[in-house]
């Protein structure tokens, strides 16, 4: 009998043994085990993006040199750095999640071990970028002071970057193997250390706001060894815990087929947020009131998203290991529960916007024009945290289904060649201003939203589940092979 061949039988006996009804109690159950996943990454989350909101709030007690700077190298390394590093280690959802449903318990190990390698290989063009921002941020007309200043935090902030890429790594080991109390231990333990240690570094050292980068970057790494040591000696991650072997290079382009689709999904819709923000400023005649309520939109939407994006991770787990394991209506449930689940608590944060709607930008500003302004344009707020929550929802499931690809795709549709274009349009020509701006970011997200909706009601789970099962079965089937020859 030939490979082929035993792909398609296993994979017809995995498949035609899915037959589970679906009743109201085994739903409950999946929403119990969806939940169970994603309320603790809400934290995990909200925990990683924390550390450098609290390192910003600190230094801005230095001064306004050393809040605009560290704000503009903050966000400068999210977007150059961070994001691709989160979008590439994604891939390891798709990966590792269908790896540990089909029990490939040493593949899954290997397939983290690639990735590791892979990220921190990704890092060093960055850290070249990163060098060099103090330079492009003068060529593109940035005050001298700050650019000097953001360039001098950048360079501090690159042991982070490496930190992170590790840590991105190692808590996409944790999640799909459905480990969420270490990563809700660690993530609250390092977030006490980082108060602490960013204090001390900030006000009590002569490092002074570089300190803040520095204890950023103490930080992720202080984490990856808490979770690298679990790992080690924790009995429930003895299935999955392996020797560094060569054998880690030889999964290098099977990761890069999955992370190079991923990193661009998850960027094309980080960056088209800093290109609205930008357009602003070139709003007349007053681009700081325009520019500081694209601020408060984006500042909202970042804050709230670490929800959408715990039931998407849940999601991703469920799916992967269920598509990995050769059961597509347990693949199809979880989707569906997902998708009930994000929209409930899309329905509670809308709602929630629009009851604080008057007393919303106080939060952020105490000029009354921009508290005035972020009440007239909560509507929008509301659409638009609506949308991102479903957006983070879906963006989960593709990545446990393996569609990074059709994923960018759909991004770049949707932020460059709609909600862009129609921002600049609105904002500009029609006289919108910030509102216009944001209500095209916002058309571009329902556009993203409505193409991944139908993508998935067309979705083959069978047709997946064998995908899944071909692909991470294909070393074992080819040692069967061999012995039966």
């Amino acid at each position: 009998m030939d490979q082929r061949s035993l792909l398609e039988d296993k994979n017809a006996d995995l498949v035609n043994e899915d037959h589970l009804p679906i009743t109201w109690r085994v739903f409950a159950q999946e929403v119990k085990s969806v939940c169970s996943v994603a309320v603790p990454m809400v934290i995990v989350n909200a925990s990683t993006f924390f550390l450098q909101t609290i390192t910003l709030m600190m230094v801005g007690h230095l001064g306004k040199l050393a809040q605009s700077s560290t704000g503009v190298a903050i966000s400068l390394c999210a977007v150059t750095g961070f994001s691709v590093i989160f979008g590439l280690a994604s891939a390891l959802e798709t990966l590792c999640g269908q790896a540990y449903g089909a029990n490939q318990y040493r593949k899954f190990g290997v397939q983290i071990q690639t990735g590791v390698f892979c990220l921190i290989l990704c890092c060093v063009p960055l850290c070249v970028l990163w060098l060099n921002l103090g330079k492009i941020l003068l060529s593109l007309g940035q005050d001298p002071l700050i650019a000097h200043e953001a360039g001098k935090f950048a360079v501090c902030l690159i042991p982070a970057l490496f930190g992170y890429a590790m840590l991105q790594a190692l808590v996409r080991y944790y999640l799909m193997q459905s480990l969420i109390s270490p990563l809700l231990l660690s993530s609250s333990f390092i977030v006490c250390f980082h108060i602490a240690f960013c204090w001390t570094l900030v006000f009590k050292s002569p490092m002074g706001p570089f300190g803040g980068a520095f204890a950023i970057g103490a930080s992720y790494w202080l984490n990856v060894i808490v979770l690298a040591l679990y790992m080690r000696f924790s009995d429930s991650c003895e299935k999955t815990r392996v020797p560094i072997s060569m054998e880690l290079f030889q999964g290098i382009g099977e990761f890069f087929r999955y992370a190079i689709p991923s990193a661009i999904m998850a960027c094309l819709q980080w960056w088209s947020y800093e290109v609205t923000t930008l357009l602003a400023g070139l709003l007349r005649p007053n681009p700081e009131v325009e520019t500081s309520i694209l601020a408060v939109c984006v500042s909202m939407n970042v804050t709230i998203y670490s929800i959408p994006e715990s039931i998407g991770s849940a999601a991703s787990a469920r799916i992967s290991n269920a598509l990995g394991a050769g059961r597509p209506q347990v693949a199809r449930l979880s989707a569906l529960c997902s998708r009930i689940l994000a929209t409930g608590e899309a329905l509670v944060v809308s709602i929630t916007i629009f009851a604080l709607r008057n007393i919303l930008g106080c939060v952020f500003s105490n000029e009354p024009e921009v508290i005035s302004y972020v009440s007239d344009v909560a509507p929008l707020l509301v659409l638009s945290a609506f949308m991102d929550s479903l957006q983070g929802t879906l963006t989960g499931i593709a990545r446990g289904s393996g569609w990074q690809h059709i994923g960018a795709y759909v991004n770049f549709g949707a932020y460059y060649v709609i909600g862009i274009p129609l921002a600049a349009f609105l904002g500009f020509w029609v006289g919108l201003r910030a509102k216009g701006l944001w209500l095209g970011i916002t058309t571009g997200t329902i556009f993203q939203v409505f193409v991944l909706l139908i993508i998935l009601g067309f979705t083959d789970w069978i047709k997946e589940a064998r995908r899944a099962r071909e692909r991470t079965l294909q070393k074992v089937l080819t040692e069967e092979e061999s012995v039966l020859v």
